[in-house]
């Protein structure tokens, strides 16, 4: 998927573009199995509890690897996005790099043939082990690139899911408790609004608008509903219970001021800097703001899982994938076991991440310690319930536009539900 998690968290790397950390690999060199240069793509901002676990494994790799060296090329997530399966099908492949999971993307370049199959890898080392269930499912990818069953293309090495950031303060000054129900929930938003205040972060632009959806419908589904979506495990109907209540829930939060109609051009960052600043009470959004949260909101704010169900927009990671073309693969192999160890996954979880292999007690920060707990419990639930544009490829930029028809009003629920069903049973592949 266009995960666009990747626009906020790997902020540092959008604006780089094109621009490298280091000069690109080409030439004489590129594709070269001297054994001594691991070269590693990814796409994580330096100041993210991804990229701190990763300087760390370099350190640890380097150290333990007496003589190789790292050669790290930042890339920004669309620039890789856009030219994988260019690159990776010449010889500027790195050896090692992080690439987004989902049917619409690693599924898609393991189809091509352009991703060594991991499976051999994976049972030797164990890493199957330090997986739960839900996490793993992203690794693996059948004949047909659709995700869940099948070899081994990838390896998450830290999970991500979806919750109710809150500003404590406006809360507090409003005399708002922590909402623990829907209709609390909903009560509070009632009180903002009558209070002149827009409860809801949003970006129409871009993700968070159609994730707002995607959970309503959580809050009136079940597993066997998500793996018909995802999976394409039966039928999916957008006409069903479950999307029919979200759309004209969402399109009701709209006429009732829960969410601002300028907010359609707006994007992700747009709508985390609104929430940073103390503009907007509530935002529903991905794990990948919690570090950044934490270190510019200058206010007391907390986190829950949104309230009446135990599904929630998530997964595991981003995957390591290595490329067919990688010449040093068993370097690269050692890298990957390097981020799953004790110690870089303890520091990416200390630093705001969430970690897939860690010691909890070995976590010290609090917001961390809370951040973790909800994982795990959402996790041993079955409750990641992935995102709502990667079952077919292009179906991100179809929610985009359909969804801010939604907030402009200029599309009925019924009718929105009846774009998504055909641009979805246009791209799902036959089985």
């Amino acid at each position: 998927m266009l995960t666009a998690r990747r626009r906020v968290a790997g902020v540092v790397a959008a604006v780089l573009g094109g621009s490298l950390l280091l000069a690109s690999c080409g030439g004489s060199d590129s594709g070269s199995a001297d054994g001594r240069t691991l070269r590693l793509w990814h796409y994580e901002g330096p100041d993210s509890a991804m990229g701190a676990a990763w300087n760390e494994a370099i350190k640890e790799f380097e150290a333990t690897h007496p003589g190789v060296k790292v050669k790290f090329e930042e890339k920004g997530f669309e620039q890789i996005q856009k030219t994988a399966p260019m690159v990776l099908n010449s010889s500027d492949a790195p050896d090692l790099m992080e690439y987004n999971k989902g049917n619409a993307t690693a599924g898609q370049l393991s189809r091509q043939g352009l991703l060594t199959d991991l499976t051999a890898e994976v049972a030797k080392r164990g890493w199957d082990r330090k997986l739960s269930a839900g996490v793993r499912t992203t690794s693996r990818y059948d004949t047909d690139g659709v995700m869940g069953s099948g070899a081994w293309y990838g390896v998450p090495n830290y999970a991500e899911y979806t919750m109710v950031y809150y500003n404590k303060d406006l809360f507090d000054r409003y005399g708002i408790a922590r909402p623990k129900t829907l209709g609390e929930l909903t009560a509070a938003m009632d009180t903002f609004v009558a209070k002149g205040v827009t409860p809801l972060a949003d970006a129409g632009a871009e993700y968070i608008a159609q994730q707002y959806l995607y959970q309503l419908a959580l809050t009136r589904a079940d597993r066997s509903w998500v793996d018909n979506y995802e999976l394409y495990k039966g039928r999916n109907d957008f006409h069903d219970a479950a999307w029919t209540y979200a759309a004209n829930t969402f399109a009701d939060w709209v006429k009732k001021g829960y969410i601002s109609r300028k907010s359609t051009g707006a994007k992700a960052e747009d709508a985390g800097v609104s929430f940073i600043r103390g503009k907007a009470p509530i935002l529903f959004s991905g794990s990948w703001w919690f570090g950044r949260f934490r270190t510019e909101a200058k206010f007391d704010w907390g986190t829950f899982l949104w309230p009446d169900t135990h599904l929630t927009l998530g997964s595991g990671g981003n995957l390591w994938v290595v490329p067919k073309g990688s010449g040093n693969k068993d370097l690269a192999y050692d890298f990957i076991d390097i981020t799953l160890s004790k110690k870089v996954q303890n520091l990416l979880g200390d630093k705001g991440g969430v970690p897939v292999a860690a010691d909890a007690d070995a976590i010290t920060d609090p917001k961390s310690k809370s951040l973790i707990a909800d994982f795990n419990s959402v996790s041993a639930e079955d409750g990641l319930a992935f995102y709502p544009d990667w079952p077919v490829t292009g179906f991100y930029d179809v929610l985009v536009s359909e969804t801010q028809k939604l907030v402009t009003g200029g599309e009925k629920p019924d009718d929105y539900l009846t774009a998504l069903q055909k641009a979805y049973d246009r791209g799902v592949p036959r089985r």
